[in-house]
């Protein structure tokens, strides 16, 4: 399933980032961001508005509440009539700037959420755009198990009923972290991150076939659980084949593509008696150490054909 949030609610942008909110009287799950870029408006207080990208959510930093502060009091309420009759989603006032009483009342007339951090200008600006790219960001739901092996996420996918659930459980109890069991909601963060939630309704549970519903939070502790994770590792369970041909030294990587991205994947055939927990630790592993630079495949390759030319050698000096 593919889908994707058009807009984020201005209330759950001050939840996320713990802002003060300065006008309280206003419904901010009604006022709607449609876009994760920001907009510092220097300009536009200063009156000159064509470009002006009013869809954005406003940044109040140091140097536009200096300006601000040389105006007088008729110059400031022209100023703020004329940047508050624009769509503008929220205006932010970060290094615990106070905006004045004539910005909140004219705010709350027309229908523009003050809000307020004591965080740097630009250190909050780039927490925002992560948060609201994130929020914004495309969505896929895919059948899997998302779990935090060694710090990289490996995603576990198959047919139902193969297992993912049961290697997910023993990875759990060999201390790694769960971020999801059956579906994993995959958002394009940039083009080269994925990041994997859970659905909020079946976040920490795990179905076993036999059993039924365990809640991973509750019985392992929250340790063992985690919200989100970057996708870095796809293993994908199926049935063993004896006439199938598997990878057996793997000098040349596998991708799965999610929403234009691709990811390293893995097949992995299952038969009785393979620890697939195991096996999972070790393809993290395997996988961060070639991200340093270093493919246990390739040295083989590279010692066999080191071999080979010392025998050729060797039968020439004969």
């Amino acid at each position: 399933m593919t889908g994707g949030a058009s807009s984020v609610s201005v209330k759950k942008i001050v939840e996320l980032e713990d802002l003060k909110n300065y006008t309280p009287d206003l419904d901010l799950k009604k006022i709607k961001i449609k876009t994760a870029d920001v907009n510092r408006p220097a300009l536009q207080l200063c009156g000159f508005f064509q470009h002006f990208e009013q869809s954005r959510i406003q940044i109040i930093g140091n140097v536009e509440n200096s300006y601000i502060e040389s105006l007088t009091d008729d110059e400031k309420k022209i100023r703020y009539k004329e940047i508050l009759k624009y769509d503008i989603p929220a205006i932010v006032y970060c290094r615990d700037i106070e905006p004045d009483s004539t910005m909140i009342q004219l705010a709350n007339e027309n229908n523009v959420p003050i809000l307020g951090t004591g965080r740097s200008t630009s250190e909050f600006m780039a927490e925002l755009i992560y948060t609201l790219g994130e929020q914004l960001a495309p969505c896929i739901s895919v059948h899997g198990v998302l779990v935090d092996v060694y710090g990289e996420g490996v995603m576990i996918t198959g047919e139902s009923g193969i297992g993912k659930s049961e290697a997910a459980l023993e990875l759990i109890r060999r201390g790694h972290r769960l971020v999801t069991d059956d579906v994993v909601e995959i958002r394009k963060i940039n083009e080269h991150t994925l990041v994997g939630t859970s659905p909020d309704i079946t976040r920490y549970f795990i179905e076993l076939r036999g059993i039924g519903i365990i809640d991973v939070k509750t019985l392992y502790g929250v340790e063992c659980v985690k919200e989100k994770q970057e996708i870095d590792l796809v293993i994908k369970l199926e049935d063993w084949k004896k006439d199938a041909d598997y990878d057996r030294l793997g000098l040349e990587e596998e991708y799965i593509e999610y929403l234009g991205n691709k990811v390293v994947c893995h097949s992995l055939p299952i038969r009785p008696g393979r620890n697939l927990a195991v096996i999972c630790e070790t393809a993290a592993v395997n996988h961060r150490q070639k991200k340093m630079g270093y493919n246990a495949a390739q040295e083989l390759y590279r010692r066999v054909q080191e071999n080979i030319v010392k025998g050729r050698n060797e039968e020439d000096e004969d």
